[in-house]
């Protein structure tokens, strides 16, 4: 499967901005679905969002019904990604870094965010890179091609700042394969910052204070 170009929403919260934060929607959303948040997350420096659209494809487990989706998933016990789907979407977000630098924003002030399997393809896309990003935000999601990390990952980002949060009644990605994904992070080497919420699968507004308190932080 190769990577498609992908349509995105863009959001400046100032002329001529100085970091972009590239955030992944998740299954069957597109990237109008967490472009409301940028009113609500007061940053230090001026910021463009990138919001892009997942291409529209087919997924087994809701029986074949083509939706918008960053890779198909299979088994519904297990729910196994795609890996040439993973990886398709990967290469689309690397060209949108890409595209940023050629604006003129460094790679380490580029923030790569997602929910579900938008987080799963922000830790896909970001341990791989091969220079050192501002920031990784992966909201209710888990590592993908979990067992080829170890061997893929970029010596670039292996400090690389990681924000992870996930619902504590989470019924569509259990908090127990996330935390089972924290955990293979720390064994690797990464410090990732852990954040659970009396939730489902979504986001609530202490989760969204925390996540401005960690992009103030790193973007100051």
């Amino acid at each position: 499967m190769s990577a498609e170009p992908l349509e995105t929403l863009e959001i400046e919260t100032a002329p001529n901005p100085r970091a972009g934060i590239i955030w992944m929607h998740g299954l069957g959303a597109d990237g109008n679905d967490f472009a409301p948040l940028v009113d609500e997350i007061e940053l230090p420096v001026a910021v463009r969002y990138i919001f892009p659209h997942a291409p529209m494809m087919p997924v087994s487990i809701n029986g074949g019904y083509v939706m918008r989706a960053w890779y198909d998933i299979s088994d519904s016990a297990i729910r196994r990604e795609d890996e040439a789907g993973v990886r398709a979407s990967q290469q689309s977000v690397e060209a949108l870094i890409a595209g940023e630098k050629a604006r003129g924003i460094a790679a380490d002030r580029i923030v790569l965010a997602g929910f579900s399997q938008g987080g799963a393809i922000a830790l896909q896309t970001g341990l791989r890179h091969g220079e050192r990003l501002a920031g990784v935000m992966a909201l209710s999601t888990y590592v993908p091609i979990a067992d080829k990390l170890a061997a893929e990952a970029s010596p670039a980002n292996r400090n690389v700042p990681i924000f992870m949060a996930h619902g504590t009644h989470d019924a569509m990605i259990p908090i127990a394969r996330a935390k089972e994904s924290r955990d293979l992070l720390v064994r690797q080497g990464y410090a990732p910052e852990w954040n659970e919420y009396r939730m489902e699968h979504s986001v609530c507004p202490q989760e969204i204070a925390a996540i401005g308190v960690w992009l103030r932080q790193l973007l100051k």
